[in-house]
């Protein structure tokens, strides 16, 4: 599907009028990634996962910053009508909900920071540089996205993958455009909102796997404990990639959370 202003794919599932579940995903997934989920959840809210603006079917933005992308999800969820959507961020598209919650604050019914980071350091700092050479070397020195896939998910995945998801993790990184793959790679540094974190007042999820080395489990419980209103699960045996690597174990960590917030709501409603 695209939004009314040509802007923005993305793929959703369940009744329009129920409650918006928004997916986000990483800088090399897509929103066919979040398949399962909107399987799952669209039998009881308007499961929604976007292609981020430079991916799939979505426009790519004239320059890529977390800010730029933040404003670029404020833009989607007009576009799509979503009042108080629960948000699920993975990797950047934590990043990216965290910057969307500073402008928007109350707009949000929850969000679940999904493996993803307050911060990534500073512009200067040598363990982003390198961070960023690994990633980006093999490009410069003539691999494509598709030639690097399977040894880029293989990298961040954890203990005893499912191979259904392992098939969709390799597909969506090898059809990730190179130059959105570039941008956003460079968009990660110098982000920080660690001075933020105080300020998120919607229930909030923190969801990370024990076995996660971009996002690890220890800085996400210990981010956990700076948001007020945080729950912290931690997905033994998993990687960077939860939604694929363990469908059900992500969904019922999800699922919990996502039925506790809509039971309050109703509740508060009442």
């Amino acid at each position: 599907m695209i939004t009314r202003d040509g802007r923005f794919a993305y793929e959703a599932a369940g009744d329009p009028g129920a409650a918006p579940l928004i997916f986000l995903h990483g800088i090399g997934g897509a929103a066919r990634a979040w398949r399962q989920q909107l399987a799952t959840f669209g039998n009881r809210f308007r499961a929604i996962a976007w292609d981020m603006p430079g991916y799939g079917g979505s426009a790519p933005l004239p320059s890529v910053s977390i800010t730029a992308l933040a404003d670029a999800l404020q833009q989607f969820i007009a576009q799509i009508g979503a009042t108080n959507p629960i948000l699920v961020g993975h990797s950047i598209g934590g990043m990216i909900v965290q910057k969307w919650l500073v402008q928007s604050p109350k707009q949000a019914r929850a969000v679940v920071l999904a493996q993803t980071s307050p911060a990534f350091g500073k512009a200067d700092g040598d363990w982003q540089r390198s961070f960023i050479a690994a990633r980006l070397g093999p490009l410069d020195r003539g691999e494509t996205m598709k030639s690097l896939a399977p040894s880029l998910v293989k990298e961040l995945v954890g203990d005893d993958p499912d191979p259904k998801g392992m098939e969709l993790a390799c597909e969506c990184m090898a059809n990730v455009p190179e130059a959105s793959y570039r941008a956003m790679m460079l968009a990660l540094i110098g982000f920080d909102q660690r001075n933020t974190l105080k300020d998120i007042s919607v229930p909030t999820l923190l969801l990370s796997g024990s076995k996660d080395n971009n996002a690890p489990a220890p800085m996400m419980a210990k981010t956990a404990t700076y948001i007020p209103a945080a729950e912290y699960v931690e997905l033994a045996g998993v990687g960077h990639l939860a939604n694929l690597e363990r469908p059900d174990a992500f969904d019922k960590a999800l699922g919990s959370f996502a039925d506790s917030v809509a039971a309050k709501t109703r509740v508060t409603a009442q």
